[in-house]
């Protein structure tokens, strides 16, 4: 599942694959790769809020399992996204990884996901460690059953998928964004989130802590440092980000693990 305008709901074959075309080419033969279309939107004036944009991903992709699944009943599947990708690609591994999703947990046999938003401490990680959780905060029920066939990489500096615990301005902004404009029976989804995020306020000073994060100062400094993560291009660097010893970049190392399932 490709990144935030990376694709569309008409996607146009010029524009490539953004950064997972690294990973899925020259896979090995019998590998099939198919590309998520959805709008891959993130703010309200581009047509898509950025939670209605991620669940298209997750209804098209769920869509493509299920109709795969039923035609070839041996096949096993892999799930790879990059950044809002990665959000929809988690979400549905985690669907699936309750046991009553589209497909059987030991059919989804490797989830790669590159600067996931919703990226939890517990995930399966590989490379340098980073601090805190995704933006939008950690998947409350995490990957269940298909934990195992997980592993998610994040970048040091990628406040995407790298928060401070204590900046929860950011969280608060996050968690926002990755639940509004959901259907009304998705939101109970997120209300393990929200709780969790509550108590995680109220135990580190509750409204006046808050507040505090919220002065002219403390909001120039929050400019500041998002001003430099988006000129550092750290987000968008995955392709020579170092994850190992060997000098393995990051969608190198998913290419040759999503490989090695084929």
């Amino acid at each position: 599942m490709p990144g935030t305008w990376e694709t569309s709901n008409t996607p146009d074959p010029g524009r490539g694959n953004g950064m997972l075309a690294q990973v899925t080419s020259n896979l090995p033969a019998g590998a099939r790769v198919d590309y998520v279309a959805y709008p891959a939107t993130a703010f309200p004036w581009e047509g898509d809020v950025y939670a209605a944009s991620r669940n298209r991903a997750v209804d098209n992709a769920r869509g493509i399992i299920a109709a795969t699944a039923e035609r070839c009943p041996l096949t096993n599947f892999a799930l790879v996204g990059y950044s809002q990708g990665a959000d929809a690609a988690g979400d549905l591994a985690a669907e699936i990884g309750t046991g009553l999703g589209v497909i059987g947990p030991h059919r989804l046999v490797a989830v790669g996901l590159l600067s996931d938003p919703r990226r939890s401490e517990l995930d399966p990680f590989v490379g340098p460690p980073v601090a805190g959780t995704g933006a939008g905060g950690a998947r409350a029920g995490g990957f269940g059953f298909v934990t195992p066939n997980v592993r998610t990489i994040c970048a040091v500096g990628d406040l995407y998928c790298s928060t401070p615990p204590e900046d929860f301005v950011t969280r608060l902004a996050g968690f926002l964004a990755i639940s509004a404009g959901s259907p009304f029976e998705q939101l109970e989804n997120y209300r393990d989130e929200a709780t969790a995020l509550y108590n995680d306020i109220m135990t580190a000073g509750g409204i006046p802590m808050l507040q505090l994060q919220l002065t002219p100062e403390a909001n120039e400094l929050r400019e500041q440092k998002i001003r430099t993560f988006y000129e550092s291009q750290i987000h968008q660097d995955y392709s020579n980000y170092v994850v190992d010893g060997r000098g393995t970049t990051a969608t190198r190392w998913l290419h040759d693990w999503i490989a090695s399932k084929a």
